[in-house]
């Protein structure tokens, strides 16, 4: 808001929408964010350097980090829009985690995995529900899509709720 807005304000006013990128919304985009770098870099290295070793899975990395560049695009940026965006991709990302995860363990050769070892050369970002991070993948998911449900974006109604009840 700018000062000239503020300085408009009065107590009448209904308030400004809420923002998702305040206290602990900081610290959970920080992690996508993180984690987006980390399966970028991941995912590009696997497949310019060998590709033809694990190709499913080195798309699946590929994948994961689209994904949580999406992610972290959507819990920042304003609007309903994105926040069904990121409801969408953490949703998948979730999903993604819990099968690639449960395949990497029970089906390796499926996903083109050599074996299950989440720190080995051909390991996904998504392989044994994100043991090789820590499992940061398996529970980042979950605590999304909980700041979500906490924190939905205002649609005018609610505005114009706020406003009516304060007359």
């Amino acid at each position: 808001m700018s000062h000239h807005t503020m300085s408009a304000r009065t107590n009448s006013d209904p308030e400004p929408p809420r923002r998702r990128m305040s206290g602990v919304g900081r610290v959970l985009v920080f992690v996508y964010g993180v984690l987006a770098l980390a399966a970028t870099g991941r995912s590009v290295f696997q497949i310019i350097d060998r590709f033809h070793e694990a190709p499913v899975a080195f798309t699946l990395s590929a994948l994961s980090a689209v994904v949580y560049i999406v992610a972290t695009i959507a819990l920042v940026a304003p609007g309903r829009v994105w926040y069904r965006v990121a409801w969408i991709t953490i949703g998948f990302e979730f999903a993604g985690v819990l099968v690639i995860g449960t395949l990497s363990l029970f089906a390796p050769a499926v996903l083109g995995l050599h074996d299950i070892d989440p720190f080995g050369r051909d390991a996904t970002v998504w392989s044994v529900y994100g043991m090789g991070y820590l499992f940061i993948p398996l529970v980042l998911p979950v605590l999304g899509m909980l700041w979500l449900s906490r924190h939905r974006p205002d649609d005018g109604r609610a505005v114009a709720d706020r406003a009516g009840a304060g007359s």
